[in-house]
């Protein structure tokens, strides 16, 4: 399935159904009196968060939603049927904005969570309603209000437990498949990755949601290479796994580079949990890996774990960090929650 993070919709609320003109016609009833019914109301367009969906790819060939017209009102006064709702499904973490693309509607952040985005018309008033002691046979129906028009931007970021980070070709893409059951494109060059990529990694009967962002270049916080876009969807991440190229010449000039891009892109994202970790170690020796460790642990004040994704390498002892980390935040947060 293809990614998509970003979608622009035209939504359109129902019109309502007009109000109808009709008179009592029984056959002994020799002056009967108004009885047109009141037409139905527009249709709703409402946004709704679902589960199983972790893309925008359904609104890429699909961006005009209307609802259905409420129907118009009958004899007798029978009010007409009212319009049916448009239903938008979409992924957890969705942002609704305005057609300026900036200003923030809603945020949703939960599976059903809902949003009535747009109100259907009013029905129209038949001619029942105009009844009055100056006019006992009034032939007067109100029109069905207009619905609602409007342009929405959708963009999502990803909800995750983990979000992997680093520059091009630092091995996010190998570890993410090496740990769950995501199949991202892996190549030995830069931007292998071109879209985020979600994970589930099953670790001590527990499942640890990975999300894998392109990898990450100088400026990236100031949109380029759509760096900005791309660390928007770790934004929401509990703790970030940053991988470093143990081939590389100076690891902590690769360290400070993309810390730079984090702390650039908000301070939210600069106080998340930071677990380092040096890939590619199986194709080093040991006193060159051991060098490199000293180096950014000495630099950091954090200590590395080394890894090889090819050869199950420190793998685990990556996960039982992330899954103490994650269980850490969670006991924080229960207690914050029922504290008084």
């Amino acid at each position: 399935m293809k990614f998509l993070d970003q979608a622009r919709l035209f939504i359109n609320s129902g019109k309502g159904g007009n109000g109808c003109v009709s008179f009592r016609r029984e056959k002994y009833l020799e002056f009967g009196g108004p009885n047109g019914g009141d037409g139905g109301r527009g249709g709703n367009v409402i946004i709704e968060c679902v589960d199983g969906l972790n893309t925008l790819i359904d609104f890429r060939f699909k961006q005009h939603f209307s609802a259905k017209s409420g129907e118009d009102g009958k004899g007798s006064e029978k009010t007409g049927a009212n319009g049916q709702d448009i239903i938008i499904n979409v992924p957890k973490g969705t942002i609704i904005l305005e057609k300026d693309n900036k200003t923030v509607i809603a945020d949703l952040k939960r599976v059903k969570q809902k949003l009535l985005i747009l109100e259907g018309g009013n029905g129209g008033f038949g001619n029942s309603h105009f009844k009055g002691p100056n006019n006992q046979a009034p032939r007067k129906a109100n029109a069905g209000l207009a619905g609602e028009e409007r342009c929405i931007w959708l963009r999502l970021k990803l909800i995750a437990d983990v979000g992997l980070i680093g520059l091009p070709n630092a091995g996010k893409s190998t570890l993410i498949s090496s740990i769950s059951a995501a199949r991202p494109k892996v190549a030995d060059y830069p931007f292998t990755t071109l879209n985020p990529v979600l994970g589930i990694a099953s670790h001590k009967s527990k499942e640890i949601t990975i999300a894998d962002i392109p990898g990450l270049i100088e400026g990236a916080h100031d949109g380029k290479g759509l760096g900005d876009r791309f660390l928007g969807h770790v934004e929401r991440c509990s703790t970030l796994i940053h991988l470093i190229d143990s081939f590389s010449e100076n690891p902590y000039e690769d360290w400070k580079t993309v810390r730079h891009e984090v702390e650039s892109y908000s301070d939210e994202l600069s106080q998340k949990d930071e677990i380092i970790a040096i890939s590619k170690i199986d194709g080093l020796n040991e006193k060159e890996i051991n060098d490199k460790i000293r180096l950014l642990q000495e630099k950091t004040g954090k200590k590395v774990f080394p890894i090889s994704s090819v050869a199950n390498k420190g793998l685990e002892e990556v996960l039982n960090k992330v899954l103490n980390v994650i269980e850490e935040k969670k006991t924080k947060e229960d207690t914050k929650k029922w504290s008084p």
